[in-house]
């Protein structure tokens, strides 16, 4: 029996034989996507065949990355480096793939990619890693959350054995309780190795939470109580790090910030002093940094992640300074970066390339490690992207630079 052409399945749901998001149960998921864009091509007067052009498999992202699938969206994708990363997953050098729109972006963390090198590389290491999921429960007041507390923190075992009954990878490190009123949030963290996490973290935590509402008087209100937090701008993953914490430096000798980056050390550490720095503060900013969001939504884009996390992956600090011996210190530490080298986006084709470009495709050897790189290439792309910024500010070179490449 033939199937049915995408007109075909557009017909049926002008008729009412079928719902939009049905297609793919009568039709395989190219045509159903194709049938989709005819029928909001129809409705909305938008000419949606550059949509129709992709090179994923529509059947293996359906369900599993996205629904009621119309097509794909290409962003161009540059590349900065290679930069030398001594990271603790490893010592490579490596190119960065960044996915963006933004013209100079890339230019510039090439500039300062190339800079770095010069400099003899940068230093990376992830210094905390967890993924958290953070459930909130109602007691009856005070004295049964202080209950709950003590009862929590003797359990830990029983909720280790429970929450990890659902998961092969992931472990279940520690549980932090939080008392607001008769409100009990229970912060969940989890090392995930090389996937990003939530998911596990997600579905173990609801299996842990049974043996809570089984053994204790708490009721739970929500699996997820916004102390976790996801996708948030949130203090307590400035403070307590979610995903990895991961930090990267650099000294770049004083000839080479003026030779190569037209100011000088003193330039750059008083720039990033009144604008990182007191500029942030006063702007009641959680971050601390120039443009660290830049580097982080162009490779997560490339690399698969997810995209709403940038929220928290640019939660950053830089800092510099001058040197003893008169040269350039600067340093970036990112406290919550959400990253993955298994599973979600990393699956797709381009996502994978731009993987493998970095050297971190799929599950590392010991696990964990992958993902660890993976961060830790991010920071010092982060790392040169504020070296070369805030030296565009004291060569006062930045606007020109947009002039020249961003239009």
């Amino acid at each position: 029996m033939s199937q049915p052409t995408p007109a075909d399945l557009a017909a049926r749901v002008r008729d009412g034989d079928l719902r939009f998001h049905e297609l793919e149960d009568h039709a395989d998921a190219d045509a159903a996507a194709a049938a989709r864009r005819l029928l909001v091509a129809e409705a909305t007067d938008a000419d949606l065949d550059p949509l129709g052009e992709y090179a994923f498999d529509a059947a293996a992202v359906h369900g599993s990355n996205i629904e009621n699938t119309l097509g794909g969206v290409q962003v161009p994708v540059g590349v900065a480096g290679p930069v030398t990363v001594d990271g603790g997953a490893g010592t490579a050098e490596r190119y960065l793939p960044l996915a963006t729109t933004e013209g100079a972006l890339v230019a510039s963390i090439n500039r300062g990619c190339s800079v770095v090198e010069d400099a003899g590389g940068a230093t990376a290491r992830v210094t905390k890693s967890g993924m958290t999921r953070a459930p909130v429960f109602q007691v009856a007041g005070v004295a049964e959350a202080e209950a709950l507390v003590a009862w929590l923190r003797d359990n830990v075992p029983a909720l280790r054995e429970a929450a990890e009954s659902t998961t092969s990878h992931g472990e279940l490190l520690d549980v932090t309780p939080y008392v607001v009123g008769n409100n009990v949030f229970c912060r969940f963290r989890y090392d995930t190795k090389d996937a990003m996490g939530m998911n596990m973290a997600t579905i173990a935590t609801r299996e842990a939470c049974d043996v809570i509402e089984a053994e204790t008087d708490a009721s739970l209100v929500a699996l997820s109580g916004n102390l976790c937090s996801d996708k948030k701008p949130a203090a307590i993953n400035a403070v307590e790090g979610r995903g990895r914490s991961v930090v990267a430096d650099a000294t770049v000798p004083r000839e080479t910030v003026e030779e190569r980056l037209h100011t000088t050390p003193e330039a750059i550490a008083e720039i990033n002093t009144r604008k990182n720095l007191v500029g942030s503060a006063k702007a009641g900013a959680l971050g601390f940094n120039a443009h660290v969001a830049n580097a982080v939504a162009a490779m997560f884009l490339a690399t698969g992640q997810d995209e709403a996390q940038v929220v928290e992956g640019a939660n950053a600090i830089t800092t510099a300074e001058t040197t003893a011996d008169g040269d350039l210190y600067v340093s970036v530490s990112l406290a919550s970066l959400e990253v993955g080298t298994v599973g979600g986006g990393t699956k797709l084709p381009t996502q994978q390339a731009s993987l493998e470009i970095l050297g971190v495709a799929g599950g590392g050897d010991p696990a964990g490690s992958n993902a660890d790189a993976l961060a830790e290439s991010i920071a010092v792309c982060a790392l040169a992207g504020e070296l070369s910024l805030l030296a565009a500010l004291g060569s006062r070179h930045l606007s020109s630079a947009h002039a020249e490449l961003g239009r």
